[in-house]
């Protein structure tokens, strides 16, 4: 293997190369950018192994270049145990990767077999823009991580004075943490640790209220004088121990947090980062990220993107025409078939693609398959499949993964995306890899969208990316349906019309020509926290 300056002396030598092939881009890239070296596009050989092997139902398996029998384009077959293919996913989407060395002409015979493994995919055109999407998607993460988000020490630990009170010698709780802890004792007439959920549910059982969890919305159904200060407590606990002091202290440097992005992080393609909760930053915690003198924040949020994605993929001529317009899509869609019931529509179509299909559930979605029938057909024979256990696959060729025999194991313990203090939340994808069929039919049900969603992202951020090449403007941020970029405060409006241009031009190459419009609502702020 090549040194690193020979490495950056190659590429700086050859800026005619279209596309780098390399084994990795995160363990190559950051090299490159720390010398001053970008590159406009390459393949990511080990993130194109992991997209092969999920579609060929094999995700789980080794995805290193070097894996065994891979060099010389002859991958093995065989039937691992459920227990090691649950460790296998656990570990790809949340261990780091080993570090090998691979021959050079391993490497590029590795690369040979892939290409030829793209042309047996069942949509070949449509694999290999996935595969480049998130080569892409790569190199965005390692452009963020290097840039930072703007991030004030100083207004953070004002915050958490202003929230959470002084801290206490020796590392326990701050002063307001301690008081309400007091507070939820005393209301139960005995010393209780809020931190424990089942301290708090046996408190409560001694108190003749049967509570199932300590999560919110749970909590506050009930008349109880512990409930307040509980939530409370809760609410600030999270805050302390997720970004308290030593969260700052850890991740903040030099007026920058630089997590580490992990395009593809999950199953469906959404991305995740290692440590730093980037992708779970509270609200009132942003107001410490703001923008540098004299430049700006530029936040946007896709609206509707997966609704809007639902409309593409199924192709459905009245949902089309619904999202094929740049205002609230809801609204629409509630004068076509819910007599202008806003809320009633919503639900009824996050119900559709998340699988909230009882109850009131079932009604809405009665009235959506009558004036939608090929988009609810389209999520409905998705669940089928997962309830049968076959495969299904994103609109470009991202597949789910297998599901564990019920015969093997009953219980798939697979990590999952849980919703944010229990809720229901779009993006909730429980029992991707669970015997249990009904789970996973649900999962299925929306990895079609959400997965389809997330590689929509993929090459809006590579047609982002490559609108601010020639500014000074950096992404400096992204979840599922964000982008932030940080920007002089003269080129706000030309990073705004970028993004915009950006997700149409996005729309047109993932899903071809369609009238579906995937809009954004923007918002330029010198803080984080004022875009909301």
């Amino acid at each position: 293997m090549r040194r690193e300056p020979d490495l950056v002396a190659a590429v700086r030598a050859r800026p005619e190369v279209a596309r780098w092939v390399w084994r990795s881009t995160a363990e190559v890239y950051p090299r490159l950018l720390a010398a001053g070296v970008r590159v406009e596009r390459c393949y990511d050989v080990e993130d194109a192994e992991q997209l092969l092997l999920g579609h060929e139902g094999r995700l789980g398996e080794p995805r290193g270049a070097a894996a065994p029998g891979r060099a010389c384009g002859t991958p093995r077959y065989r039937r691992i145990p459920a227990a090691r293919r649950r460790a296998r996913l656990a570990g790809l989407l949340f261990e780091p990767r080993p570090s090998v060395s691979v021959p050079f002409d391993g490497l590029l015979a590795v690369y040979a077999e892939q290409l030829r493994r793209h042309d047996r995919a069942g949509h070949p055109g449509r694999m290999r823009l996935l595969t480049a999407a998130e080569s892409a998607g790569m190199l965005v993460a390692a452009e963020m991580h290097r840039a930072g988000l703007p991030w004030r020490a100083d207004v953070h630990r004002d915050l958490l004075n202003e929230l959470l009170g002084e801290r206490y010698a020796g590392g326990g709780e701050p002063r307001r943490l301690a008081e309400l802890a007091d507070e939820v004792s005393a209301a139960f007439g005995r010393r209780v640790r809020p931190d424990l959920p089942a301290d708090v549910v046996k408190a409560f059982a001694q108190a003749g209220i049967r509570v199932r969890s300590t999560r919110r919305w749970e909590l506050e159904e009930i008349d109880h004088p512990a409930v307040k200060p509980l939530v409370a407590y809760k609410k600030l606990y999270r805050i302390w121990t997720a970004h308290g002091w030593s969260w700052l202290a850890d991740w903040v440097r030099d007026g920058r947090f630089r997590p580490e992005y992990l395009p593809g992080g999950t199953v469906s393609g959404r991305w995740t980062t290692s440590g730093g909760g980037a992708l779970q930053i509270p609200k009132v915690i942003r107001r410490a990220v703001v923008a540098d003198e004299g430049w700006r924040l530029v936040v946007a949020d896709a609206d509707q993107m997966e609704p809007r994605v639902l409309a593409a993929i199924s192709r459905d001529p009245g949902l089309m025409e619904v999202a094929g317009h740049p205002d609230d899509l809801y609204t629409r869609l509630s004068d076509r078939a819910f007599s202008g019931d806003r809320e009633h529509a919503k639900l009824a179509l996050l119900g559709a693609i998340y699988g909230q299909t009882s109850g009131d559930g079932l009604k809405n979605l009665a009235a959506l398959r009558r004036r939608f029938p090929r988009a609810v057909a389209y999520v409905d024979e998705a669940a089928k499949a997962g309830e049968e256990g076959r495969l299904v696959r994103t609109w470009l060729g991202r597949t789910s993964p297998q599901a564990v025999d019920a015969g093997e194991d009953d219980e798939a313990g697979l990590p999952q995306e849980a919703p944010e203090g229990g809720e229901f939340t779009p993006g909730y994808t429980p029992g991707y890899a669970s015997g249990n069929a009904r789970a996973r039919g649900r999962f299925t049900r929306n990895f079609v969208v959400q997965g389809s969603a997330a590689d929509w992202a993929l090459l809006m951020l590579a047609a982002l990316r490559r609108s601010l090449a020639g500014m000074r403007a950096e992404l400096v941020f992204f979840q599922h349906d964000e982008v932030i970029v940080h920007c002089p405060e003269g080129e706000a409006e030309a990073v705004t019309a970028a993004i915009r241009a950006a997700g149409d031009e996005a729309g047109r190459i993932a899903f071809g020509p369609t009238p579906v419009r995937f809009p954004f609502t923007t918002a330029t702020v010198e803080r984080y926290a004022d875009a909301k």
